[in-house]
Order: structure tokens, then sequence, then C-alpha cells
């Protein structure tokens, strides 16, 4: 069975992790198949949005615990298993120069949490939970846990949620900042295929740029990110969708983007 998904359509491409019996658990095969699907619509011109989701009940349930490939023998080695498949995947989505949706359509646990909030965007259904379920089998967050969680809701917050492992529901990921927004259930669907198809006849360059910058602004000193916005406002400045840009706003009509 392929454990990823990948459909193509008006400019998205749209991930779907497919182990739905164990809600999305993530095997080394996964990995594999998700990090060809990445470079698939990373190559792809055409595609100028991703959006990634989960089948059947949940978006993510983290790592599966019984894939012989990630645990042999009953000793671990979690420190190459993260090296090997966590740590790459997490990069790719943060370094891929074309923003990406997450809709969790469920629960996103452990490193499924975290894999969504490595995604630009975060639309959830009403009735998904988050949790940080690694400290009750006696782990710390991964898949970038540690650096998302005190960015995105603060230091107490993000202990509270990393060492008690407790659920958060879509609404309150909301109001904390976690995630871009909750919707009813029935409406995730059209949200997402709204927000996509939108960010699909964008400026495409420019939205990457805008990752870059916004990834850099995480460490980076005021006098720092001023000379990362200078030197991205420079490429942004030679495309073609800058000038498409200028050229619609000069003529009071709306811009036609090429990605370009």
């Amino acid at each position: 069975m392929t454990t990823v998904l990948y459909a193509a359509e008006a400019g998205v491409a749209t991930l779907t992790l497919n182990r739905p019996d164990s809600l999305n658990a993530v095997t080394r095969t996964m990995h594999g198949e998700l990090k060809d699907a990445l470079a698939r619509a990373a190559g792809d011109p055409a595609i100028r949005c991703l959006v990634l989701t989960g089948a059947g009940r949940g978006f993510c349930s983290g790592a599966d615990l019984v894939d012989s490939a990630t645990i042999s023998g009953g000793v671990p080695d979690l420190a190459k298993v993260l090296d090997e498949t966590y740590n790459p995947l997490i990069r790719s989505l943060r370094d891929l120069p074309k923003p990406i949706v997450a809709a969790v359509n469920g629960v996103a646990a452990g490193a499924g949490a975290n894999i969504a909030l490595a995604c630009d965007l975060v639309l959830a259904a009403r009735s998904a939970v988050f949790i940080q379920a690694f400290c009750k089998i006696g782990l710390i967050p991964d898949a970038g846990g540690t650096w998302f969680l005190p960015r995105h809701v603060g230091r107490a917050r993000a202990a509270g949620l990393a060492m008690l492992g407790d659920k958060l529901t879509s609404d309150q990921a909301e109001s904390w900042g976690l995630i871009w927004k909750s919707v009813d259930d029935d409406k995730l669907v059209g949200e997402v295929e709204k927000l996509s198809r939108h960010l699909a006849i964008q400026p495409t360059v420019a939205l990457g740029l805008i990752k870059k910058a916004l990834s850099a602004a995480e460490t980076n000193s005021l006098d720092a990110q001023l000379d990362v916005e200078r030197d991205l406002q420079a490429i942004a400045g030679r495309t073609k969708d800058f000038v498409e840009g200028v050229a619609a706003f000069r003529e009071k009509r709306a811009p036609r983007f090429t990605g370009r």
C-alpha cells in the first residue's frame, strides 16, 4: 500500500498520509515516500502550493513504535532515527520555497503534531487535538517540537504542553497562536481548498522568500534581519511577478501572477 498519496490540481499538490488504520503513524517507508513526494512537488513549476493532510480520522499519531525499521531488538538508536528521517523531513518542509498548508483533520500527536507545525499555515478541524505525547513514554519532543512550541506559545505554555502531554483542542491552539485557524469539521476541506488555491495564484517566489525571512528572524538580531530583508528583497524585485504586481497596481486591475 502506498503510504503517501499524491494528487495535483489547479497548481496545488495534496500529499495525504495514508495509514488510516494506525492514525497515519509514521514508518520509515512513509518517510521515504514523503521525501519523494516533496521533491516531486518542489521540482514541478506548475505546483505553487502544497497541502499536507491525513487519511481517515487522524492527521498523524507520530512515530509507529512497532515499526521494526524504527526500533529493532528493543534497543532503539533514536539519534540515528532522527538524523535519517524526522530532521531531514522538518528541514525539507521549512526550506521548500513554496507555501505548505497543513489540513489537520484529526489527532496530531507526538511527531505528527510537530510535522503540522513545520508547515506554513495550519488549519485544523474543530474536533482535532494536538498532543505532545513524548513525555508519556519517557522522551522529549522532537521533530522540531522544542523549537516550535516556545516560539509560538511562549515558554510557560510550551513547558506545560511538553511536560504534561495534555490534549490541546484546535480552538485552544488557535487562541494561543499555535495554528492559523480552527474550523468546523464539515468545512475543513472547503476552507483548505479555498486557501490553497488562493496561494497557488500568488507570487510564489515571494512567498518562498517570506518563509526564508521568517525562519531567519527567529534567531537574528534586528540589524542582521534588516540585511536579510535587503538581500531577499533584491531577489524578489527581479521577478516577473513583481513587474506584474506593479503594473496591475498602476492599471487598477487584479494581478496575474505566474510564480516566476
